[in-house]
């Protein structure tokens, strides 16, 4: 018998792979729902894998082992299944990969149907309290009672998104059972500064490029869009740059953002189009003139940041306009924390992979004892990557357990 902690995508992914190997299957899972991380994702439009499937999407302490687990099951490996629940897809921007259906709920209600069709028991509502290993045996005790399994996988996920449930407990198991834990950090998360232009610029969404800072050192960079916050940044960029920063501030790293307001222009181009602006006999007041291309909200943070005291259109000239341009395209901003785990869609860190057998996702240290999902040390980028690392390490448990059966 195999039982499974967390009925998350990884977890109810082998249970079916499991279960149409033969084998009795049983999932606990602490939510009164099954799913509750699929059912919020993209929206509730699931984005449920990612057409461009590479390595380099992937983070983890141990990479080997993640080339390893990812090898051999493909995109079109998890198309397959995913198919095999009766769930078409298609592709959006960037090779994202939803449900035809564009409901996250409809990819949930397909694969509870399959656990039911095959006789899978799912009991929501019970939550673990404590894992012993005797002898050939585990014991599981619960808020519904004990079980005992011949086998048993923990994929009870990460701290990230409490408000759905998730918790550190499958983490905090694992190291009870003598693994090594990578401490979890929030990722694919929003950025808190205590500078207090970003507030003056709260709601605003732009395309942007930024720049990550860490000691004055350049980490890495993103183009794409940043919406300025009460409380600092946020926006597809600064989640895709937030992992390198979760870990720097993590560190006591100072960390910095530079960020360019307008992208699509360079610093020749964009000062050639102000000069170009100037009309003396318009003489527009400073910051109506900079109205007609920046947002309003912003004009004053690009006035301050430029240190310049002109006060009309018919005041400028092509050092100021430099200055302006140097100004926009180079914002500061400290970083001093990410949000927590609350505003996280992931967390960096879990479960070593080094004490992990890449082929089944078996325990090194104790038999019988399985692993998948995010509870691993491995986390992926924004664009269904995390999906198909659950899918792909579920399928990993239940073919290995459906071996052994």
């Amino acid at each position: 018998m195999l039982i499974i902690v967390g009925a998350g995508a990884a977890g109810l992914t082998a249970g079916i792979i499991a279960a149409r190997r033969g084998v009795d299957v049983t999932i606990l899972d602490k939510n009164e729902k099954a799913g509750r991380k699929i059912l919020v994702s993209g929206n509730g439009r699931c984005n449920i894998a990612n057409k461009k499937m590479d390595i380099s999407h992937f983070h983890s302490s141990y990479m080997e082992s993640v080339r390893k687990i990812l090898k051999g099951y493909s995109v079109k490996k998890v198309i397959e299944f995913l198919h095999s629940l009766g769930i078409e897809v298609e592709e959006e921007d960037e090779g994202k990969l939803f449900p035809m259906s564009r409901q996250a709920s409809s990819v949930v209600s397909l694969l509870l149907q399959e656990c039911k069709r095959l006789r899978v028991r799912v009991i929501l509502k019970c939550e673990v309290t404590r894992i012993e290993k005797s002898e050939n045996k585990f014991i599981i005790q619960s808020s519904q009672g004990s079980f005992q399994c011949e086998e048993l996988l923990l994929s009870s996920g990460s701290p990230a998104s409490p408000q759905l449930g998730a918790t550190n407990k499958g983490i905090e198991f694992a190291k009870e059972l003598s693994h090594k834990i990578i401490s979890p950090l929030p990722a694919l998360v929003a950025l808190e500064s205590e500078a207090l232009w970003p507030k003056d610029a709260s709601g605003v969404k732009i395309y942007s490029h930024i720049k990550l800072f860490a000691s004055g050192v350049p980490i890495c960079e993103k183009y794409g869009d940043i919406l300025f916050t009460d409380y600092g940044v946020s926006g597809l960029a600064v989640l895709d740059i937030s992992r390198e920063a979760s870990i720097r501030l993590s560190e006591w790293e100072p960390c910095d953002l530079s960020i360019d307001l307008m992208p699509r222009f360079s610093k020749s181009e964009l000062s050639s189009m102000l000069i170009n602006r100037i009309d003396i006999y318009r003489n527009l007041p400073i910051n109506l003139w900079l109205e007609g291309f920046i947002h309003r909200k912003l004009i004053p943070i690009v006035i301050r940041e430029s240190k310049i005291a002109i006060q009309q259109e018919s005041e400028l000239n092509k050092k100021i306009i430099n200055t302006i341009v140097y100004t926009i395209k180079n914002i500061p901003l400290p970083i001093h924390r990410t949000r927590d785990f609350r505003y996280a869609e992931v967390a960096i860190g879990g479960v070593d992979l080094r004490d992990i057998e890449p082929n089944t996702m078996e325990s090194c240290k104790i038999p019988n004892l399985y692993f998948a999902g995010e509870i691993l040390d491995v986390d992926g980028d924004r664009g269904g990557f995390n999906f198909h690392w659950a899918w792909t390490t579920g399928m990993r448990v239940g073919n290995a357990v459906g071996d052994r059966a």
